[in-house]
């Protein structure tokens, strides 16, 4: 990787199926990112267990959110996109980590708090240290920047804390890592419930469009998508059904929400949603066709996994040395 370049790390668990909401939210434009910057991509599978999950399920989910990242445009050449698990330098230096991160910091975290009510009978350690970890993961990596979404700002606030409180003792470590305000991704809502953001958690799955789903799926989710009393087709805050819809439409053709309007001026509700599917199959379409290319070519998967682990093995090795002699580890003996 580029030394003379900025590192981007971003990781995404694979519980399911990245949405249209996550591709047009961030993945779209991290494709932009890879001649910039260097990127890591990490599939965070140990951050996936700290809710109970099905091993085969996890393993089969893990591998298909890989094939999907290449699918949507990350080159597997110019990007680092690998399994956490398969490094060993994000849970060393997160144990090292958590004895530098205080109690009373973790429990302010408003993730564990919402997480700690849907999950009332599992809430395990690693729920309550997760944001420790993630702040290892970045930090791993002497990271630059780190795209975050609103939920995420107080996690990256402490991989901050961390690193400066790790840095003030020990000297210049860890880079501090900033948030990376690029180009705004389309905010996608739930075609159900368009107040809320469209979430690959969610139990409705008509709420959800998948990168994965069949053209009839989609068509039939979109079809069937919350819209508002009148029938215009205009963008307007009391109106967050359409407002939604107009934010897919433009994001996957590029015209602008008066061009939109203009369009669809003697349309109704119905015309305009058939004109939505019909854009986001057609957006989707590729990407689907390369993924099922993916899964039949199990060799090439397999050396992009090897190839990308070793990568990001020799870059985490270099900032957790450097963080065990600091910490006064003895040096291992070659």
């Amino acid at each position: 990787m580029g030394d003379d370049k900025k590192t981007i790390f971003s990781g995404m668990q694979p519980s399911g199926f990245i949405t249209l909401g996550n591709y047009l939210g961030a993945l779209k434009n991290w494709t932009l990112l890879q001649d910039e910057y260097n990127c890591l991509y990490c599939i965070v599978d140990l951050h996936a267990i700290t809710v109970r999950q099905d091993p085969a399920a996890l393993r089969k989910q893990s591998r298909d959110l890989l094939m999907q990242y290449i699918a949507a445009g990350l080159d597997p050449e110019k990007n680092i996109i690998y399994y956490q698990s398969h490094v060993s330098g994000h849970a060393e230096l997160g144990w090292i980590l958590n004895c530098f991160t205080y109690m009373g910091e973790l429990s302010r975290m408003t993730q564990f708090k919402e997480k700690s009510q849907k999950h009332a009978e599992n809430i395990n350690a690693g729920l309550f240290t997760y944001p420790v970890l993630m702040a290892a993961d970045i930090l791993l990596y002497q990271t630059d920047l780190v795209p975050v979404g609103d939920d995420q700002r107080q996690h990256l606030e402490m991989a901050r804390d961390i690193a400066i409180r790790f840095n003030n003792i020990y000297g210049d470590v860890f880079k501090v890592p900033e948030a990376y305000i690029g180009k705004a991704g389309a905010r996608i809502m739930a075609l159900q419930d368009p107040e809320k953001k469209m979430s690959k958690s969610d139990e409705n799955k008509n709420n959800t469009i998948l990168l994965l789903d069949e053209p009839n799926v989609i068509m039939n989710k979109i079809k069937r998508s919350v819209t508002d009393s009148g029938n215009e087709i205009v963008y307007r805050d009391d109106k967050p059904g359409i407002k939604n819809l107009m934010n897919i439409y433009s994001a996957v053709t590029g015209k602008t929400n008066d061009a939109i309007s203009e369009e669809f001026a003697n349309s109704g509700y119905g015309d305009f949603k058939v004109a939505v599917g019909e854009a986001v199959v057609a957006e989707l379409e590729p990407l689907q066709q390369k993924f099922k290319e993916l899964s039949k070519d199990k060799k090439y998967i397999d050396q992009i996994i090897k190839d990308n682990t070793a990568k990001a093995n020799y870059l985490a090795s270099k900032t957790l040395s450097k963080v065990q002699k600091k910490v006064g580890f003895p040096p291992k003996v070659r």
